[in-house]
C-alpha cells in the first residue's frame, strides 16, 4: 500500500488573486480536496460513506501552512500527502505542493484531524480497522515542530536529499 500519495492538480483562474497567484486560503481547499480523493482512491476510504454508515468523521483541529513559492494560474502542480502521526482519536497529515516536476516546493501544510462522533458531538476513538490502516501507511518525521520541519525540508532540497 502506498504511503506517500501524489496527485496532479491544475490551478484554476477563479482561485487566483490579481497577481495570478493561488490565493492563500485556496491552498487549504486544494490540499483537503486532494487528500479526500487520495484516501478514497488508494485506501478505499470514502469519508462521506463512512460518515453515513458510522456517524463518525474527522474535523480539522488545526492547520499550519508555510508558503514557499507561488502557484500560478493554469499551472499544473503535484500535491503529495502522507500520514505522519496517528493517535487513538487524531491524525496529523503532512502535505506538500510542488511544481509538476517536483523540483520547486510551493507550500507545506500540517493538518491535524480529530475523529468525531457527529451525534454525540465529541471526539471518538478510531476503530481497530482504522488503526491497522494507519499503522500500515504512517511515515513518521523526526521533527515534531512545524517550523523545524519546514527548515529540514528546505535544507534537504538544497542538499539534494529530499526528506
Amino acid at each position: 500500500m502506498e504511503k506517500v500519495l501524489k496527485t496532479k492538480k491544475k490551478i484554476r483562474f477563479q482561485d487566483c488573486d490579481p497577481f495570478n497567484h493561488l490565493n492563500n486560503a485556496k491552498y487549504l481547499e486544494y490540499f483537503i480536496n486532494t487528500r479526500e480523493d487520495q484516501i478514497a482512491e488508494h485506501y478505499d476510504l470514502d469519508i462521506f460513506k463512512y460518515l453515513k454508515e458510522t456517524g463518525l468523521s474527522w474535523v480539522v483541529a488545526s492547520s499550519q501552512i508555510s508558503y514557499m513559492r507561488p502557484a500560478f494560474t493554469m499551472e499544473t502542480t503535484l500535491i503529495e500527502s502522507r500520514l505522519i502521526e496517528y493517535r487513538d482519536n487524531a491524525l496529523l497529515v503532512e502535505m506538500k505542493m510542488w511544481n509538476e516536476n517536483e523540483t520547486e516546493l510551493k507550500a507545506i501544510l500540517w493538518i491535524r484531524f480529530i475523529h468525531y462522533n457527529i451525534e454525540a458531538k465529541k471526539s471518538a476513538n478510531h476503530s481497530d480497522d482504522l488503526m491497522q490502516l494507519f499503522q500500515s501507511v504512517v511515515v513518521p518525521v523526526e521533527q515534531s515542530i512545524f517550523e523545524n520541519r519546514c527548515l529540514e525540508v528546505v535544507q534537504s532540497l538544497k542538499s539534494g536529499t529530499l526528506v
